[in-house]
């Protein structure tokens, strides 16, 4: 079977490589886009963190490569990708539309970091920490004309850790997608792969997100905030909130149940090294923050915050 495969994620390069293990596959092109481009959510740009060189990886394994420039309507790259003819295409890591045109010329299988149907659309895992959830998946699914709504192909669930964060959680649903490749494979270029309906009664929809979603509310309650804050810890931006009207972003933190001597979103100075912010019914202790382009650990930030007493954020209303 010949895959036109369509990646440029670090997670796209190790299916990529899966793609290539696979019995009765030929890889026969790449698409795959800049690090930093426009797309219809965003047209002014956003940065992919998790993005992946995948020139230089077509380049060493020898495979014709194509970097998006515009859109995937764009008639010249479809022109080159015809030409490859393929039988499949295999999506990961990849944030724009399959047009039907494509998905007429050859079916378009892509892995969804969610239990399908249930968080279809952007930042599935992100969602999936701040929400509060105990399990998600990966799901390999046949790509259609809706928001992550094709038959699916196979599913693999994976427990969410109370202490999880985003690196942590995804790495492991990166190993069970790779798992889920590697057993369907076969199956597809044999022509025997066994698809099923999903259940569109079940179907919740997430929204993109983007760093400026970021900011954290201090009027949430500790556990929430901390979760926020694991969701969006890196590789991704951060959560982040500003002291004296810069950003100030916590990648590390604990949550808190007690009683604050300060209001909401205030710093407290807890024993000789330790500061809290104050927030509904807890606080969050402060592990690892970041500054005006200084990284600060915990026995550290007495030189950034004294005493405390500083008013983190504007306040939600």
């Amino acid at each position: 079977m010949n895959i036109v495969f369509i990646g440029a994620s670090i997670f796209g390069l190790r299916c990529l490589d899966a793609c290539l293990e696979a019995a009765g596959v030929s890889i026969v092109g790449i698409v795959t886009a800049p690090q930093t481009f426009a797309i219809s959510y965003r047209p002014t740009g956003v940065t992919n963190v998790l993005h992946a060189d995948f020139v230089s990886a077509a380049e060493a394994r020898h495979i014709p490569v194509e970097v998006l420039q515009d859109s995937m309507n764009d008639s010249a790259l479809f022109d080159v990708v015809a030409a490859w003819k393929p039988d499949a295409f295999v999506v990961a890591g990849w944030y724009h539309i399959i047009p039907k045109r494509w998905r007429a010329l050859a079916p378009a299988f892509g892995l969804h970091a969610s239990l399908l149907p249930d968080y279809s659309g952007g930042a599935p895992l992100v969602w999936a920490i701040i929400n509060g959830e105990t399990r998600t998946g990966i799901s390999l699914f046949q790509m259609d004309d809706g928001v992550d709504s094709g038959p699916i192909a196979a599913q693999a669930e994976e427990a969410i850790h109370a202490d999880d964060t985003i690196a942590s959680l995804y790495a492991r649903i990166e190993e069970r997608g790779l798992e889920l490749l590697r057993q369907t494979l076969p199956s597809l270029a044999k022509g025997t792969l066994a698809l099923r309906a999903q259940d569109e009664t079940r179907r919740r929809i997430f929204a993109q997100r983007g760093p400026e979603d970021g900011r954290i509310d201090w009027t949430a309650d500790a556990t929430s905030i901390d979760r926020f804050i694991r969701a969006q810890t890196r590789p991704y931006p951060g959560a982040f909130t500003t002291l004296n009207d810069q950003p100030f972003t916590i990648w590390a933190a604990q949550p808190l149940t007690l009683e604050c001597r300060v209001e909401v979103g205030c710093v407290e100075r807890s024993g000789a090294d330790h500061y809290i912010v104050a927030c509904r019914g807890g606080a969050i202790r402060l592990r690892e923050v970041a500054y005006e382009a200084k990284t600060w650990f915990e026995p550290d930030l007495a030189r950034l915050l004294g005493d405390g007493g500083q008013q983190l954020g504007a306040l939600k209303t």
